[in-house]
């Protein structure tokens, strides 16, 4: 079967969807405390949201992406961080990762962002230029897993602090 996917931002009609992809994507998943769903939500009335993309197959929400800012301790500005990304199990592997990950780096791109920060598998998050870098550090998680995408200008250096929508239980 092929999926006709289009990506679009997020609008307010899909909240209820984004919520119920992102708790059925992380269902299964290692390593997470199933928190995502709060992280977004959290972001979203906070108005940390900055990107918020949909993948949708037919009408229906099959994947999201939310990226907000970070703060770096060298004062740096217009540095966000991606996640949580998520795309419903079922339709995993068939290229919606890509396309979100692709899409949102191109809205990056359109707001001036200087750089991106994400934690995940970096044999995944490679091919779309992410790679652990020197002097740029999230505290207590393993460097390989802790990548950057510079946009331009220099690499800060410094100490990474997501958006404290990240420590949402609830």
């Amino acid at each position: 079967i092929r999926l006709s996917i289009n990506i679009r931002k997020e609008q307010p009609s899909d909240v209820k969807s984004i919520h119920e992809v992102t708790v059925t994507s992380f269902l299964e998943a290692p390593h997470t405390d199933h928190t995502e769903q709060f992280i977004v939500k959290t972001l979203r009335e906070s108005g940390a949201l900055t990107i918020s993309l949909v993948a949708e197959d037919e009408n229906n929400v099959v994947g999201h992406v939310a990226l907000s800012p970070v703060t770096i301790s060298d004062s740096t500005d217009s540095w966000y961080g991606l996640g949580p990304i998520s795309v419903l199990p079922n339709n995993q592997s068939k290229g919606i990762g890509s396309k979100l990950m692709n899409a949102a780096i191109q809205e990056l791109k359109n707001i001036d962002a200087k750089g991106c920060v994400l934690l995940g598998d970096p044999n995944y998050y490679h091919r779309f230029g992410f790679k652990p870098r020197k002097g740029l550090v999230l505290p207590d998680v393993p460097a390989e897993y802790f990548q950057a995408l510079v946009i331009q200008g220099d690499l800060p250096q410094g100490i990474v602090t997501y958006h404290e929508s990240f420590s949402a239980k609830g």
